[in-house]
């Protein structure tokens, strides 16, 4: 996810199966086709011209613009001895979503990532939108616009759907419930952030309601296999605190029981606490 596969050379693939120890890819990830060196495998996997929204940047439209920010990136992950961990990915028949950490500067920084990918044409993209916060980098947070409007048809399902009630409501007893006894919440600034257990995750969410309420989120678009979601939204109100919105996208795992073994937030929102 999200580079179509049957574009890059077979010494590409080749490189990338022996990597991922694969008899096939249904899709090449992101930072392994942008790396791979195969630009005009990257370009032809766009339906119509490259467009990525990426939290610096801002949006990346055209050949150009790509082409830059591909050498840009190159140039980047070199220098700054970066490298890559995978984590899950779901690639469905119109969107996808991929999780990665980068370990920056010989792993003294770790940047955990999300790339979420509209694929409606043969597989072909035709947007990407990526998210993380500049926390672990800068130590700040940096506003981040919407990037999609919130859709009243979007409606997660089952323990996801009761997960995002009780955030909403600030309930902090219901939204513990949603989770697995040794589930975990973690923050966008990554690992050091992980709330693991029930006592954490009470500690955590009532810090996080403690500002006088919940926090509702509009949704905008959602990927989910029936086991991990990703649900794409705005943050508009943190308890009795109004918000510009601000984008963001959380992943879900469900766990063996039906309830969540893991919550993955992606957003660079600065908490009023």
């Amino acid at each position: 996810m999200p580079w179509v596969p049957d574009l890059f050379s077979a010494r590409a693939l080749e490189r990338l199966l022996e990597k991922r120890r694969r008899a096939e890819l249904v899709a090449v990830p992101f930072f392994d086709g942008l790396l791979s060196g195969e630009l005009d495998a990257l370009l032809d996997s766009f339906a119509g011209e490259p467009l990525l929204l990426h939290p610096v940047r801002g949006r990346i439209q055209g050949r150009q613009a790509f082409e830059a920010y591909v050498a840009e990136m190159n140039v980047w992950f070199a220098e700054h001895e970066v490298s890559v961990e995978d984590g899950g990915h779901v690639v469905l028949e119109t969107r996808g979503f991929e999780e990665v950490v980068l370990h920056i500067d010989g792993g003294a920084v770790a940047l955990p990532l999300a790339i979420v990918a509209d694929h409606p044409h043969d597989g072909r993209l035709t947007e990407l939108r990526i998210y993380y916060s500049s926390w672990p980098v800068t130590g700040r947070h940096a506003v981040r616009p919407p990037l999609l409007q919130a859709d009243s048809t979007v409606h997660p399902s089952g323990v996801i759907a009761d997960y995002q009630s009780a955030l909403a409501a600030g309930d902090v007893d219901a939204i513990v419930s949603t989770f697995e006894a040794d589930g975990y919440a973690r923050e966008p600034a990554g690992d050091p952030y992980r709330h693991s257990g029930t006592r954490d995750l009470r500690a955590f969410y009532e810090q996080l309601f403690s500002n006088g309420g919940g926090i509702p989120l509009e949704h905008c678009a959602v990927v989910d296999d029936g086991h991990t979601c990703a649900l794409e939204y705005n943050v508009t109100r943190w308890g009795k605190t109004d918000l510009p919105p601000q984008a963001g996208v959380a992943v879900y795992a469900r766990g063996s029981s039906g309830k969540l073994a893991a919550a993955r937030i992606y957003d660079d929102v600065d908490p009023p606490l």
